[in-house]
């Protein structure tokens, strides 16, 4: 397959491992019309959602299953964001009315946001209905959706291989229940600090890892913002820093990338082992990294297999040091 698309578009193939290896990804959740304002611009009306920037960063790496709702307002123009991408949209259904609407503002520096409006529009009677050739699909990531509906998913699923789950403040205090179900389903949990503590009862953030890991998730990665991101598992921890940028442009969709990296590395592998998961993790974080650089997914649908490699690179050099 060509390193570019008839649109110009990479497609970051030399990314992606042996074919023998690879193995696709099945990921539930929004696609969304975003408008966005930073100290540093605005845009209107652009394509976002959890599952979308999740898909983009994933097909950097292995073939993406996508599964959810968008409605006649989505044009075919917009559809060319997955098209030109080895992303499956055979679970995506269109019907009738408005696809999902979010609109938000972010503060001076980037660490507050506003929601000023949320039209879920024909996401808010979305049911999740796998296509019988998604059902056995190896990896699977359920975004942040509603825990029933996460639920309903693995449901439908048969015998995957590794199975990772995102949720947020909403779902926690509104829906404990259900979700204490669905942890105790996954292999993974992708949430960010606050949803953390919050979830956990735990101010201290190790703390917070072990009782969360007590819930079900034998893994457990806490996305920082600015600070980056925790990983615990049995074998201990493992943390890396967020890349230094000397522009951020909007942070919209940066932890959706980054789990998209993350679990789009893990499946090129085709194994779990520790190795393999610190490396996912610097994927993840590299692909968010130059995703907070420009607006929407501008940025990363631009971005080449040399860009990437290379910050891949620094990150390595970030981290690394001699033992004393």
């Amino acid at each position: 397959m060509p390193l570019y698309s008839s649109s110009g578009i990479p497609r970051l193939e030399a990314l992606r491992g042996s074919p023998s290896l690879v193995h696709p990804i099945l990921t539930v959740g929004s696609v969304a019309f975003d408008s966005i304002k930073t100290p540093f611009g605005e845009a209107s009306r652009v394509v976002g959602g959890a599952a979308t920037y999740f898909s983009v960063a994933a097909s950097f790496f292995t073939d993406v299953r996508l599964v959810g709702v968008v409605g006649d307002d989505f044009t075919s123009e917009q559809m060319e964001v997955f098209t030109d991408r080895p992303i499956d949209l055979a679970g995506l259904q269109r019907v009738p009315g408005e696809t999902f609407r979010w609109k938000g503002e972010y503060s001076s520096d980037l660490n507050v946001r506003e929601t000023i409006y949320t039209h879920l529009n024909v996401f808010d009677q979305f049911r999740p209905v796998l296509p019988e050739s998604y059902r056995q699909t190896p990896f699977v990531f359920l975004a942040n959706i509603h825990p029933t509906l996460q639920s309903e998913v693995l449901d439908q699923i048969d015998g995957p291989q590794f199975v990772a789950a995102d949720t947020m403040n909403y779902w926690i205090e509104g829906t404990p229940e259900d979700l204490r179900a669905v942890l105790r389903r996954v292999d993974a949990l992708v949430i960010n600090d606050e949803e953390a503590r919050q979830l956990s009862g735990e101010a201290n953030l190790v703390k917070a890892a072990r009782a969360i890991q007590q819930m079900g998730p034998p893994l457990l990665i806490i996305k920082r913002g600015e600070h980056g991101v925790l990983m615990t598992r049995d074998s201990g921890f493992f943390a890396v820093p967020a890349f230094p940028l000397e522009a951020v442009s909007d942070p919209t969709g940066a932890g959706d990338t980054f789990a998209g990296g993350f679990m789009g590395y893990l499946a090129s592998a085709g194994e779990v082992t520790d190795a393999v998961i610190t490396r996912a993790i610097i994927a993840g974080s590299a692909l968010a990294s130059f995703a907070v650089e420009g607006f929407g997914l501008d940025r990363l649908v631009q971005l080449t297999p040399e860009l990437l490699r290379a910050r891949f690179a620094e990150f390595k050099r970030l981290t690394h040091f001699d033992a004393l």
